[in-house]
């Protein structure tokens, strides 16, 4: 099969370009920097260099594919005061859309995320949910959006207010939930759906492990050596004001703060739960030695 991958040699793109090529399909993988081409020639691929922002571009490279891999990149730094995110990532859904309707794609697998079945009320998943509203617009294509949790390496966050306040505080914590994935079982799992046969329109749930958030710090405390680490619940407004302070733009703060206080209440996870996915295989105590190396260096 001709397969053709964006997201360069990104946390899932790059192992899952490595088992497609494995499997014996023919990948093209896009990368916007050319420097890129070298590794990914040595993976077994073929590089095609350019911008998603280039619709022109995109329907070269998506030209005589059987199966389109598509996601959305980081466009943008969250402290970038100039971003839209919302309008940026508007213009590369629509630019997928266009290259898949001009090149007669028949399928494609599309990241999306957890919450981004929520049409109003998810913060910054937003982007999610307008993205699989665009390529849900392609006719005759065949479309499963695959929907990861919370990724294992967005803990590394908290590394700072660790080492600084001793504790792990968010507008959710405690019992709360917390779903997360490691990106290698995304790619496992995207690999898998490839082998399966094409349905009209299908959302796929990807998560490693459930835990609760009280869980999660006790797992990475004994991990860096402070068994007693605890992860505290505090206000939506005690949240905003730590990454207004941090120099986050307010508005995607505020995306932020309205996401984890869904979290907080149960609404983002509802769906997930009714469709629960077999959970990967990469468990937090693995993750949590990366965690811990990171911690101490």
């Amino acid at each position: 099969m001709k397969i053709t991958v964006t997201g360069a040699l990104g946390n899932i793109s790059k192992p899952l370009t490595e088992i497609l090529v494995q499997q014996g399909h023919q990948v093209t993988v896009i990368s916007s920097q050319p420097e890129r081409a070298g590794a990914i020639t040595q993976l077994g691929a073929i590089p095609a260099i350019g911008t998603i922002f280039d619709r022109d571009f995109l329907t070269r490279a998506f030209t005589g594919a059987d199966l389109v891999y598509t996601m959305i990149p980081p466009v943008a730094s969250f402290n970038d005061p100039t971003a839209d995110l919302m309008a940026l990532c508007r213009a590369i859904s629509e630019n997928y859309k266009a290259a898949v309707a001009a090149t007669g794609v028949k399928r494609l697998i599309h990241l999306s995320s957890i919450g981004a079945h929520m049409q109003e009320g998810n913060g910054l998943l937003a982007l999610h949910t307008q993205a699989e509203k665009t390529l849900a617009q392609l006719e005759g294509v065949d479309i499963t959006f695959m929907r990861p949790t919370g990724f294992y390496y967005t803990l590394y966050h908290f590394i700072g207010m660790i080492k600084q306040q001793g504790f792990i505080a968010a507008n959710h914590g405690g019992d709360d939930m917390a779903l997360y994935v490691a990106p290698a079982d995304i790619a496992a799992a995207i690999a898998a759906e490839i082998t399966l046969p094409a349905q009209h329109r299908k959302v796929v749930y990807v998560n490693s492990e459930e835990l609760t958030c009280s869980q999660v710090a006790a797992i990475l405390g004994e991990a860096i050596g402070k068994p007693a680490l605890q992860w505290h619940v505090i206000s939506n407004e005690q949240m905003l004001a730590g990454l207004l302070s941090a120099g986050m733009q307010p508005a995607i703060a505020a995306g932020y703060v309205e996401m984890f206080d869904q979290v907080h209440n149960g609404t983002l996870y509802a769906d997930y739960f009714q469709h629960r996915p077999v959970q990967g295989p990469t468990k937090l105590h693995t993750f949590a030695k990366d965690f811990a190396a990171a911690y101490h260096q």
